[in-house]
């Protein structure tokens, strides 16, 4: 049985054994515990649930220090991130312990039994709302050890949902996950919740193993595009085949008018190379596109670009597979026909572990060439310029984008056509449209979406962040003619709960 260590990506050395790979056993001991746990859970109701996910919280609060040292030790993503991330967390689970309490995730709705009359057919008494899927596997991402990892997003809504949660730990930060996990353990014991409620496993074929287990009823998985659609494949390979709900590649393009160009070079060039180098060009909304005007008017603005990521200390980036990904992306990219270098960070000395950034420039047109290779993410600091020459290229380059998670339009309000059909273009292809700034950060909250069409998620109808997640692992089911005493108590008559309804078509 392989051993998982944890790694220092800044010096590439082997720190302590954390684990050991689940073996085939393990995992069907885990899944065996969480579909015990589904229907206890699920009856905590949405208060004691609310309870649960607030004393994750409250956990993760008394292991902060704790976490974000390891988190950094394991990521190099420096403490103050880390500990805006750990607050985000936090925050998470308990605005989903709000969604729980406010009740409209439920989405009841009563149909009350009408005879036939003159107005038309009768109907039965129906009424109908979302149930818990049952178990669910969530895959952490590398890039957010806290926010998208063991108590992340994915967890929170699917334990708010009423499933049980099954982590695959990920073997970047597997001590970051061990003390999460802890934490997890301790506020599932102190609020009477099931055991199993939360489970975790190890490696690679553990992986695999979970998402074929029959008792996970769906997946969450943030991560590569390669390794999302191997188990996007797997998943819908069972004989009862599972939602997966992977959230995978994405560009994030920012679309720069002429007008921006000239009025506000500075503060979008700044602001570009800011949100494109956060986390080290490692997070999943990173703009790695940035189309400006050929010429003049968008002149200012490049060599703004080129000054700010001069700037630009060089960065370890998260494990040495990553690295390599990098240095061999940007190698290739350069080396295709058209290509520019347009500006680069600073580099270290001898020290080959940490990478510069990297912005490359290229004609707009080119984008447009069949199956472009800049048009892909490249994970890391890494951004492409496009020089555009006219805006109908730029409406060209808006048309032609794969789906996105999201897109970012800057523009002056001299300029309300162009930029109301570059608003209107995007729409079809991403799931959040940015207005005169940039797409790193999503806020969480009641109109949040986070996703996209393929390839940027597997679920473009669904998001992984905010009140609206939770809706990935519920199912609706309708009762016609059940008694009131036999009813979920969100469908009883009286509405003890006091829950938002939609009662004969009126919403109350």
């Amino acid at each position: 049985m392989s051993e998982v260590y944890s790694m220092d990506p800044r010096t590439g050395l082997t720190m302590e054994m954390v684990a050991a790979d689940s073996d085939a056993h393990e995992v069907a001991r885990v899944c065996a515990a969480a579909a015990g746990a589904a229907v206890a859970l699920d009856r905590m109701g949405a208060a004691g649930r609310a309870t649960l996910l607030e004393a994750i919280a409250s956990e993760l609060e008394a292991d902060g220090a704790v976490l974000v040292r390891t988190a950094d030790r394991e990521t190099a993503l420096g403490e103050e991130r880390l500990a805006g991330e750990l607050a985000r967390t936090c925050g998470q689970l308990r605005f989903f312990a709000e969604v729980l309490r406010e009740g409209s995730y439920a989405d009841a709705v009563i149909d009350r039994a009408r005879p036939a009359d003159d107005a038309g057919p009768g109907r039965p008494d129906m009424r109908r709302m979302l149930l818990p899927l049952g178990p669910v596997a969530v895959f952490g991402s590398s890039n957010f050890p806290l926010a998208f990892s063991v108590a992340g997003g994915d967890t929170a809504s699917a334990l708010a949902a009423g499933c049980p949660v099954v982590v695959k730990a990920h073997p970047s930060h597997p001590a970051t996950s061990l003390v999460a996990f802890r934490a997890v353990t301790r506020a599932v014991a102190a609020t009477g919740a099931p055991v199993g409620t939360v489970g975790i496993v190890w490696g690679f074929e553990a992986g695999r193993a979970l998402v074929l287990d029959p008792r996970i009823k769906a997946v969450g998985f943030t991560g590569s595009l390669s390794g999302g659609r191997q188990l996007h494949r797997l998943a819908s390979s069972r004989p009862e085949p599972i939602p997966f709900h992977g959230e995978l590649s994405s560009l994030n393009p920012v679309f720069v008018t002429p007008g921006a160009a000239r009025e506000r070079a500075e503060s979008v060039a700044r602001g570009f190379v800011q949100s494109f180098a956060f986390g080290h060009g490692q997070v999943c909304t990173k703009p790695g596109l940035l189309l400006v005007p050929a010429g003049p008017d968008g002149a200012a603005l490049r060599e703004e670009v080129a000054r700010a990521v001069a700037e630009l200390a060089p960065a370890w980036l998260l494990n040495d597979g990553i690295r390599t990904m990098f240095r061999q992306g940007v190698e290739r990219l350069s080396a295709l026909p058209g290509v520019r270098p347009a500006a680069e960070g600073l580099t270290t000395g001898d020290d080959e572990r940490p990478v510069g950034a990297v912005v490359l420039s290229v004609d707009a047109k080119e984008l447009l060439q069949g199956e472009a290779p800049l048009m892909a993410e490249c994970f890391g600091p890494f951004a492409v310029l496009a020089e555009y020459q006219d805006t109908a290229e730029l409406e060209e380059v808006a048309g032609s984008l794969e789906g996105q998670l999201s897109c970012a339009v800057h523009a002056t309000d001299e300029e309300p056509e162009l930029a109301g059909r570059l608003i209107d273009r995007l729409a079809r292809v991403c799931g959040r449209i940015v207005w005169n700034g940039f797409t790193t950060g999503v806020a969480i909250g009641w109109a949040t979406h986070h996703g996209g069409p393929y390839p940027a998620t597997t679920s473009p109808e669904h998001t992984s962040v905010g009140a609206a997640s939770l809706a990935r692992f519920l199912r609706p089911v309708c009762y016609q003619s059940v008694p009131d005493t036999l009813l979920p108590t969100p469908l009883c008559d009286a509405n003890p709960l006091a829950l938002p309804r939609r009662t004969d078509g009126v919403r109350g």
